[in-house]
């Protein structure tokens, strides 16, 4: 058989192979079975890294199960119920939250955010308890089995060091009779790190912000604040209302509008790349009940969202009142409190009464 390089289309096939049936390939076949090589090759690198990504952010995810944790003693859940989650904002100094001020070693909860979504998922409803409020801590079991019994006035915030998620969840279903379906914990540094990762989040401040302390120093009017300014700005207490934990609710309910406004204007999941830079963000520092544990439930839950709106999302503080003993503490102020949680388990409008809080710090 010749060497000779010929136009294909201008010489019959030689030798044994065309004797054979043909098996000599023609240039143009070469060309077509490189390309499908390639393609085929590009096919499973993409599917390789795809795989990767998915198992790096898959496996960023803690879990914490709740139907363990809490056993059969739980709120019905009621069809008017819709769907509610539970968010808290550890400030544990675990890992990477060391290097960011403020912070305990326990891990104390520094924001709870009870939210509601509706039959509909079009307008939730986003319930602050303020980490201050005195409760009535039911029995729990922590992390290593042992039980942890009930007891009265016990500050909220000590709820997540002292028994863990579980414990949290509890206290919350026997303060509201309000079933929590799902449970997502982010602590300091998941928090800056998701702020970073979007590109930083625009606010409108009525006043200045300046704490020295912190280094936080916000001038009033529009700004873009990034993830360490963002984190200070949830976190400040002094400058803002009285100076208590009331006051900084006003801020966390603020930006959390704006963050998630922020991500519905950006085409934030039109580039694989940046999707993966935020998911990563989100995911590494978080901690979810073992039912959203993994990053298809997340994807599924998340895409389920999509049609509440932000800016027509309502967010209210659990209606208190100064502490009589401790006036530095807040107990439930009644009956508001109580009205509340009954609109929420029903389904029905909060009334305007219920939103009131006696103690005015915030």
């Amino acid at each position: 058989m010749t060497t000779d390089t010929v136009t294909p289309s201008r010489r019959k096939p030689q030798g044994p192979d065309a004797a054979a049936g043909g098996t000599q390939r023609t240039r143009g076949q070469r060309i077509r079975r490189g390309i499908a090589w390639t393609a085929l090759g590009l096919v499973l690198v993409a599917g390789g890294t795809g795989w990767w990504m998915y198992d790096r952010l898959d496996s960023n995810l803690s879990a914490v199960d709740l139907n363990k944790a809490l056993g059969p003693d739980r709120p019905e859940k009621l069809p008017s119920s819709g769907t509610n989650l539970l968010i808290l904002g550890s400030d544990s100094r675990a890992g990477a939250n060391g290097e960011l001020a403020g912070g305990s070693s326990g891990g104390l909860s520094d924001t709870t955010l009870m939210v509601h979504i509706p039959e509909g998922r079009q307008q939730a409803v986003v319930v602050s308890i303020p980490r201050d409020t005195l409760i009535t801590r039911p029995e729990c079991q922590k992390k290593d089995g042992t039980v942890l019994g009930s007891r009265e006035r016990v500050m909220f915030n000590s709820l997540l060091p002292q028994a863990g998620p579980g414990c949290v969840v509890k206290t919350v279903e026997k303060m509201s009779g309000v079933r929590m379906d799902h449970y997502i914990e982010v602590d300091f540094a998941g928090f800056k790190n998701l702020v970073d990762a979007i590109g930083g989040v625009h606010i409108t401040l009525k006043e200045p912000i300046r704490h020295g302390a912190s280094g936080l120093n916000l001038a009033a009017g529009p700004q873009k604040l990034n993830g360490t300014q963002a984190l200070g700005f949830v976190r400040t207490r002094l400058g803002v209302g009285d100076g208590s934990d009331l006051g900084r609710i006003s801020n966390q309910q603020m930006f959390l509008t704006a963050l998630l406004s922020e991500v519905k204007q950006q085409d934030l999941f039109g580039s694989p790349a940046k999707t993966f830079e935020i998911a990563d963000a989100a995911t590494k520092s978080m901690t979810t009940d073992s039912e959203l544990a993994s990053l298809t439930s997340l994807a599924t839950f998340a895409r389920s969202m999509k049609g509440v709106d932000p800016n027509s999302m309502e967010t209210i503080m659990l209606p208190v009142a100064y502490d009589k003993v401790d006036p530095n503490r807040v107990v439930a102020a009644e009956p508001q409190a109580s009205t509340l949680w009954k609109a929420l388990r029903e389904g029905t409008k909060i009334p305007e009464s219920a939103k009131k809080s006696p103690a005015t710090g915030g």
